[in-house]
């Protein structure tokens, strides 16, 4: 995604998920120095980065907390160097991330960053991160050009916004056979981006496609809700996140417009039924390169689902996993020796592991091998996950 969050009561899927704040023994924001741990070994410093504490914070949330349990699960080992996770909250600020990045590089000596968590402040702070030779695994940054910087040290756990919206529309193609679409986002990095890619797969389809766009800030969307009514689309695709979403998707129904709403992981977060109310809400679709793992019979997503919940006490939510294996590669890379940004970077360009996300492994410019979209529908108050792009059939 690019920005995302939590800190309130988030309905995932089959139940109502209660997110916590964050838990874990971690640091605030910027850390405190490393040093000796017990039983002689030594701490290292990785950061987490990301909205933690914003409007937006419920996409931020369930990978930090992902990431927290891998690195207790793996202190509890007693291991010759343990890891002390290190907040970074940049309330998805790109100056406050990029303060914040060197900060972490120059200051607290962090070896890794899981983060930055949105494409607006990782395309400000990666740079910093690159020039102090800090290999970061984002959970949810999913603008594509963040891996044609030629960064070296960028690596990513998520599809970017072009296969995520254009899979989308192509879903809403085969599913709803529109005549026309209407396309909105803010002006959001990751807003304008996934909208764009929206749009491309509707004209690809050769649906015909109208455009709009507001300021993150606005609250008052008169103006769009006016021109859609006028377009008079059968599918609407939002790019943008939950906060906005809602309100949009609210102004939109009180309006009159009755066509289907569609938008990105972004707003795969409870607050988009809260936001728009759970009338408006209903049908409503998101679309995610994420699976999350509630209710799963699958022995490894049940084992993480069961330890995250002891942990904090809700469910697993949204890229909950994706923040797990971030920190599962970090891990790795400890195991094998590796305590220095280069020498953790040299072992990612050949690490490849089975997660609980999905199967690791990066090309040369940061990317996953392999990618899937899901699609989730908003039924009765709750999100449910109706499959893959290519397979999911309306509830």
């Amino acid at each position: 995604m690019s920005r995302k969050r939590i800190v309130a009561t988030a309905a995932l899927l089959a139940g109502a998920l209660t997110l916590t704040a964050c838990g874990g023994s971690s640091s605030s924001s910027g850390g405190s120095s490393g040093g000796s741990s017990g039983g002689g070994g030594q701490t290292v410093k990785i950061g987490f980065m990301g909205d933690l504490t914003g409007e937006n914070s419920g996409i931020v949330i369930p990978p930090y907390q992902g990431a927290q349990l891998a690195v207790d699960e793996y202190n509890a080992t007693n291991p010759p160097n343990k890891i002390e996770l290190v907040k970074y909250d940049s309330q998805a600020k790109s100056d406050q991330a990029v303060a914040l990045a060197t900060k972490a590089a120059q200051q607290d000596k962090v070896i890794g960053m899981i983060g930055p968590a949105f494409s607006g402040e990782s395309k400000a702070a990666d740079a910093i991160l690159e020039q102090g030779e800090i290999p970061n695994v984002t959970a949810s940054a999913t603008n594509p050009g963040l891996s044609q910087n030629g960064w070296k040290y960028f690596h990513r756990l998520v599809a970017t916004d072009d296969p995520q919206g254009q899979g989308i529309a192509t879903f809403l193609t085969r599913i709803k056979s529109p005549k026309k679409a209407f396309v909105i986002s803010d002006d959001q990095e990751y807003s304008v981006g996934i909208a764009d890619y929206a749009a491309k797969g509707f004209q690809a389809a050769n649906v015909p496609v109208e455009r709009d766009k507001f300021a993150q800030g606005a609250s008052d969307y008169s103006s769009t809700v006016s021109k859609v009514k006028a377009a008079a689309p059968d599918v609407i695709f939002y790019g943008g996140y939950y906060a906005q979403a809602g309100r949009l998707l609210k102004q939109l129904r009180d309006g009159g417009v009755t066509a289907t709403f569609a938008t990105g992981d972004g707003s795969l977060d409870a607050g988009l039924i809260s936001g728009a109310g759970e009338q408006a809400a209903e049908g409503a679709i998101v679309g995610c390169p994420c699976n999350i793992p509630f209710g799963s019979t699958d022995p490894k997503l049940k084992k993480f689902s069961d330890d995250y919940k002891a942990k904090f006490n809700a469910d697993p939510a949204i890229y909950s996993t994706e923040g797990y294996d971030a920190a599962t590669a970090f891990i790795k890379a400890l195991q094998a020796g590796k305590t220095d940004g280069p020498g953790i970077n040299d072992f990612f360009t050949t690490l490849s592991f089975d997660g609980v996300s999905k199967p690791v492994k990066w090309t040369s410019t940061g990317e996953l091998d392999t990618t899937t979209i899901y699609v989730y529908e908003v039924k009765g108050g709750k999100i449910n996950l109706l499959g893959p792009t290519d397979k999911a059939q309306l509830s």
